[in-house]
């Protein structure tokens, strides 16, 4: 009796054992981070009461506030298509293990540090040219973080088979190919940054609308699923 209790307790809780945890809660965790991320960058870059050092009128001041305004419009492009991303990716996540859970946080670190990086970078836009190019360093070293954890995690996840078992292969390695783009690019946008800062900055929303095109994981359009659902 007592052995058997033993056994029990040791399938209950051997590391073999442990019940599989679904990614409901990590996704759901990601999406209110970076929904506050979107809320914090607004509050930061988007100032109610624009400062009108030259005592001119509201357009003028508006127009002084400009590298506010071209951080905002490029760091929401950028973190819209971060969770454009991830919510392509985690509909193919089935179970998570505790890395998985780990590479996800780091993403979600750099992808919280992007509205100081903004924040940052639209401070010193009109300022010397080596602090322009440290800010803009800084902002690419930021989002190529988030990057390169969106290529782990989605590596990590087909090595350890936590994806779903109906994935076509070719699938998944098509969309690895895909993430890899994303530092390359990045790496190109930090070259651009010693040519021009607000050229390099310029760059990511082209960027953003590479990633825009449909590629592969990408959701289907309505169509299609009703004819797969058919």
């Amino acid at each position: 009796m007592t052995g058997g209790a033993d056994e029990g307790a040791g399938y209950r809780y051997g590391r073999r054992s442990e019940m599989a945890r679904d990614a409901s809660r990590v996704e759901a965790f990601s999406d209110a981070v970076i929904a506050i991320v979107l809320t914090l960058m607004a509050v930061e870059l988007l100032q109610f009461a624009p400062q009108n050092p030259t005592g001119t009128d509201l357009a003028g001041a508006l127009f002084h506030e400009w590298p506010s305004y071209l951080a905002y419009v490029i760091t929401f492009a950028i973190v819209g298509q971060v969770w454009l991303t991830h919510h392509n990716m985690w509909r193919y996540v089935v179970r998570v293990d505790q890395l998985l859970l780990v590479l996800n946080l780091l993403l979600l670190l750099f992808v919280a540090a992007i509205p100081f990086a903004a924040n940052l970078l639209s401070d010193n836009l009109r300022g010397p040219v080596g602090d322009q190019r440290l800010t803009a360093a800084l902002y690419v070293g930021t989002v190529l973080g988030e990057a390169l954890f969106f290529n782990l995690s989605w590596w990590w996840a087909r090595r350890r088979h936590l994806l779903h078992p109906d994935l076509d292969p070719r699938l998944a390695r098509a969309v690895a190919r895909r993430f890899l783009l994303g530092p390359v690019l990045y790496l190109v946008a930090f070259a651009v940054v010693f040519v021009d800062p607000v050229l390099s900055l310029v760059a990511y929303l082209l960027l953003v609308g590479l990633h825009l095109i449909r590629g592969p994981g990408d959701l289907p359009p309505s169509k299609e699923v009703a004819a797969a659902e058919g």
